[in-house]
């Protein structure tokens, strides 16, 4: 496999797997290899989407964490 892509390259790269997927474009003798590929980037992306949302949750956390701490040393 290739270098990992950004989350855009990949989605625009499954998005024109499946278009040679549906319309048969595919050659039959490659059509495995675009399906592993497939898979790999969807695993990418769902990894990529996973890591940003718990880096979200914890920046949110902290900041609700500082509010809490601010609230109570200004009360």
């Amino acid at each position: 496999m290739s270098k990992s892509p950004g989350y855009r390259d990949a989605i625009e790269e499954i998005e024109s797997i499946v278009e040679e997927i549906e319309s048969e474009t595919a050659d039959v003798d490659v059509l495995t290899e675009k399906v592993k590929r497939a898979a790999y980037l969807i695993k990418f992306c769902k990894n990529k989407l996973k890591k940003t949302d718990d880096e979200v949750k914890k920046i949110l956390e902290e900041f609700e964490k500082e509010e809490e701490n601010d609230s109570a040393s200004s009360g």
